[in-house]
């Protein structure tokens, strides 16, 4: 062949390929691919992480019986109550802080009463204190068998102290209608017959609580207490567990 054959052949090679690259482009840019997006970048941030909306506190989610203070209602699980033991203080004047004083002077661990409640001095008249052994359920320390040397009345009583003293004096009305209250609440919620209320005297020899006080009315007023469709039970109380913490090792 001739040099004009060859190069007229080289030159439509030439165009062959280039051709054919041409077109391998134009089919790498048609049909469904998307065209990319580029997200857009946040500005930078200097301050470090964003701090979190602090949560609420937490709220107690104990049932609340209609008109009974929550504070009447243990943290612990209860004990098997079966009585309930009246007392009172033999002292004009007094109330929870008084007596945690007191028992703890006795070599008590804390107060030794499950509730007090005030006669007009150290606290109001009628207030029902609430003590750390009824939150915590723990036993108490307020009457001792000195027949069998048991702790049966302190380990299956609740002790109430009404703050007076009552072979001189009587209760205050507002002492006796918040002790009907409580003695009603605490006989329906663990069962507690009417007949087992009774007085510090009627578990072993002594004068408490007082030849003034008769077990016979609060009986009779828990009674009607407990008749009545919307007890009317005093909103203030108060939580002597959290003025008189256990000293526990």
């Amino acid at each position: 062949m001739g040099t004009g054959v060859w190069k007229k052949r080289a030159s439509l090679y030439l165009f062959g390929t280039l051709a054919a690259a041409l077109l391998l482009l134009v089919l790498s840019t048609a049909g469904c691919n998307p065209t990319p997006q580029t997200a857009a970048w946040p500005q930078p941030n200097f301050s470090g992480p964003p701090q979190g909306v602090p949560l609420p506190p937490p709220t107690a989610n104990l049932p609340t019986p209609n008109g009974v203070p929550r504070e009447w209602l243990p943290a612990a699980t209860p004990r098997q109550w079966t009585m309930i033991i009246i007392h009172h203080s033999a002292t004009p004047t007094g109330g929870a802080r008084k007596f945690d004083a007191d028992h703890r002077a006795r070599h008590f661990v804390d107060l030794g009463y499950d509730f007090v409640i005030g006669n007009g001095t150290e606290t109001r008249d009628g207030q029902i204190e609430v003590g750390p052994r009824w939150r915590e359920q723990r036993v108490g320390a307020h009457t001792q068998d000195t027949q069998t040397n048991q702790n049966r009345y302190n380990e299956h009583g609740i002790g109430i102290c009404l703050v007076g003293n009552f072979d001189v004096t009587r209760p205050t009305p507002a002492q006796l209608q918040s002790l009907a209250r409580l003695v009603a609440y605490l006989e329906k919620t663990y069962h507690v017959r009417p007949d087992r209320v009774v007085g510090h005297r009627d578990c072993k020899k002594t004068d408490c609580p007082g030849s003034n006080l008769s077990i016979a009315v609060v009986r009779r007023m828990a009674s009607q207490a407990l008749a009545e469709t919307t007890p009317q039970i005093d909103p203030d109380t108060r939580l002597a567990g959290e003025l008189l913490k256990p000293n526990i090792p």
